[in-house]
């Protein structure tokens, strides 16, 4: 662990940090390894130019959190590689398959698809290690993206949720920041409920049309590789613009700190489902409690992908993967929800509370506790 990195530790983690440096190969990667009490890490290998240490630990944490929240056997890790996700497919290959051999003997993480990473990518790693989730369906995998894991399990969030904060899901307007794998299906999940996309963002812009986007269509569009903005419909925003559009429930589901001091106060929801991990930061998340806004954390809302995960590393078919989906988040948002208001606590600090009173107590069957 470098110096810098000790300002994060506690009594959960994180328990390793590993530097990966090829430079032949062109592979910069971080690993880290936050808390294995209740079993083998799992967590995503995410692939972006901008990635940091203090992101890795900060997304292994929230795994660490998602998957004792969840009373999944697994800890908390995550990788990060520095690169362009949109690199040729030969070039990704090369260093993602470097990635693997690299971590092949840290048999306590088992990697996952992340932001810029794949099924495919986790067939590549699963072939160079022997262990993955998140693997494409021929080699016996559940492709949590495909079917849209996350996306399903915060549409489950939103039901109990919506008790919470006299929503009703009919009729309600969703914004999404992050039109990718998880905001696409939980768009989808919800407007089988009722509720109507009416503006989505990407990397370049801002799609809004007040009266409801063609969904169907815009997901269409997307799988051919283009912008919301390049849509033919509906108005062509800047890609901050999201944040300002008044709606019911607002999706962060793309990088961290997305919603931050700087523009909290253009936010205008009455439920803020946390599609990505890390999305808002911690001062910001205080500032829209307060203020009203129902906010259900990153680890209780999106963790339908790990969920998914375990159940395939487990042998569990797709359909268990959502029934465990299903049953697991609508019982966590209500716990997180009802302590939270019980105790008069923000739900991040219930939730938080919930998981790491879990991990304690994993940690308190081990030997060297």
């Amino acid at each position: 662990m470098t110096e810098d990195m000790f300002r994060f530790a506690d009594d959960l983690g994180p328990e390793k940090i590993i530097h990966i440096l090829q430079p032949a190969l062109g592979l910069r990667a971080i690993l880290v390894v936050d808390n294995v009490a209740a079993g083998p890490s799992i967590g995503g290998v995410r692939m972006a130019p901008d990635v940091s240490a203090e992101e890795a630990f900060r997304l292994a944490r929230a795994m660490t959190l998602k998957n004792a929240a969840a009373a999944l056997p697994h800890g908390g890790g995550k990788a990060v590689i520095f690169g362009d996700p949109g690199v040729s497919d030969a070039e990704k290959e090369q260093l993602v398959r470097a990635f693997a051999r690299a971590i092949r003997d840290i048999t306590d993480y088992i990697p996952g698809p992340d932001m810029g990473t794949d099924e495919r990518c986790m067939a590549w790693t699963k072939d160079e290690i022997g262990r993955a989730v998140g693997l494409p369906p021929e080699i016996g995998g559940i492709p949590l993206d495909e079917i849209g894991a996350t996306g399903f399990g915060l549409a489950a969030c939103a039901e109990v949720a919506r008790e919470f904060c006299d929503l009703d899901l009919d009729g309600a307007r969703v914004v999404v920041q992050g039109f990718g794998s998880v905001g696409r299906h939980a768009a989808r999940f919800l407007s089988e409920k009722g509720a109507r996309l009416v503006a989505a963002a990407d990397s370049k812009g801002t799609l809004l049309d007040p009266g409801g986007i063609d969904l169907d269509r815009l997901i269409d569009h997307k799988r051919g590789g283009a912008s919301v903005v390049d849509f033919p419909d509906g108005e062509q925003l800047p890609p901050d613009a999201v944040v300002d559009v008044p709606c019911e429930v607002w999706i962060p589901a793309a990088r961290p700190d997305v919603i931050h001091a700087g523009n909290v106060d253009r936010l205008d929801a009455k439920l803020v489902l946390q599609g990505a991990n890390i999305p808002i930061t911690p001062e910001a998340e205080k500032t829209l409690h307060q203020r009203g806004v129902l906010v259900v954390p990153d680890f209780i809302a999106n963790a339908g992908g790990v969920i998914c995960g375990a159940v395939e590393y487990a042998g569990g078919s797709q359909r268990q993967a959502f029934e465990t989906i299903d049953e697991k988040i609508r019982a966590n948002t209500r716990e997180v929800l009802e302590d939270a208001r019980r105790s008069g606590t923000s739900p991040r600090e219930a939730a938080e509370a919930l998981a790491k009173r879990r991990v304690r107590m994993a940690s308190s069957y081990q030997r060297w506790s």
